[in-house]
């Protein structure tokens, strides 16, 4: 399926693009790719994509269509996520380490050398060092990027918004009282920007926890970020690291699986679209919420990616069930285990 994922990695991801994977029934294993309204991509059992167009033009959200003859898993897809944190403060410090961790691609703005070169050493993928407003022009915004604003100074923040404002974006945040918060959108309202979008800006910034320290404040901007994202109809579509790890030439004389969580049900500890690559000879990209469960569905990913036959495998965490094994989670499970052929 190296076409399927080259034609994923090079689509337009700022439209609503949906990956399509027949799990079940007829046409197993069959892929698509579905945007504005129509196939972008097919392969495998192209004709059994065509008893499910009609309802694919209805959907909203990830999940899967049942027929008489087959099952589709239909995943909206989003771009890699990028952070961009504009100022290299004291609070900034934190929110790189915990945007990394959190698989976001880091960049932050500062016009100030010795600042620009702490957020480099502390980790952040690009470091702009240039008044805001230039460096922000460098920067087309998409929907998966987003923008925190974090200055040392409401004239700061308003070059900032001002800039980021009509952008496309998934977050706009903004930290500071509400005194100055209010400043900064009056100044921006009396230069023509339009009022519904500065009221979408998060501001004050992050969720209400009472943070008090530059950590806690990170947690808080990022706990409301979590938040916004994971309210989207996307789920975690295909990692920038599962899907170089699905077309890497250097991989390609690696016979290898890709597990996908496809339903979930209970307190399961990853979310439908997880995904992780098995190598036959058992290493890993990726996770899938480990302990038991990753174990048992590994070994059946190495067989998969000798025998090249796709599999579709419920996994029980429920209580009795659960316990017996030692998981610590409940619910239930299904994974979709396919070749990377």
């Amino acid at each position: 399926m190296a076409g399927f994922y080259e034609e994923l990695k090079n689509a337009d991801k700022n439209k609503n693009l949906i990956s399509l994977t027949v799990i079940e029934g007829k046409g197993m294993g069959a892929k698509a790719l579905w945007s504005g309204g129509e196939f972008l991509f097919k392969q495998g059992d192209e004709k059994v994509f065509d008893t499910f167009s009609e309802k694919i033009k209805n959907i909203d959200k990830t999940q899967i269509i049942k027929t008489p003859e087959a099952t589709l898993f239909c995943e909206f897809v989003t771009g890699e996520k990028y952070m961009v944190v504009c100022g290299a403060g004291h609070i900034s410090i934190p929110i790189i380490k915990m945007g990394k961790m959190l698989g976001f691609h880091m960049t932050v703005i500062d016009d100030r050398v010795s600042f620009a070169n702490t957020a480099r050493r502390e980790g952040a993928d690009a470091v702009i060092c240039k008044p805001f407003r230039e460096a922000l022009a460098e920067i087309e915004g998409s929907t998966g990027h987003y923008f925190i604003i974090v200055t040392r100074g409401h004239r700061y923040d308003q070059d900032c918004l001002s800039q980021i404002v009509n952008k496309t974006n998934a977050y706009v945040g903004m930290i500071g009282s509400r005194a100055r918060v209010r400043l900064v959108k009056e100044a921006l309202e009396d230069e023509g920007i339009d009022r519904g979008l500065l009221d979408k800006v998060y501001t004050p910034i992050g969720l209400k926890i009472n943070a008090q320290t530059p950590e806690e404040i990170a947690v808080a901007i990022m706990a409301e970020i979590i938040q916004v994202k994971n309210q989207s109809n996307s789920t975690f579509g295909y990692p920038k690291e599962i899907l170089e790890g699905l077309i890497s030439p250097e991989l390609d004389h690696m016979p290898k699986a890709l597990i996908t969580i496809v339903s979930r049900k209970g307190s399961a500890p990853r979310d439908v679209g997880s995904k992780m690559i098995v190598m036959a000879d058992g290493s890993a990209m990726g996770t899938v919420g480990g302990g038991c469960v990753e174990a048992e569905v590994c070994a059946i990913a190495r067989e998969v990616a000798k025998d090249k036959t796709p599999v579709l495998k419920s996994v029980d965490m429920t209580p009795g069930n659960a316990e017996d094994e030692g998981m610590v989670c409940g619910g239930i499970v299904e994974v979709y285990i396919e070749p990377v052929l």
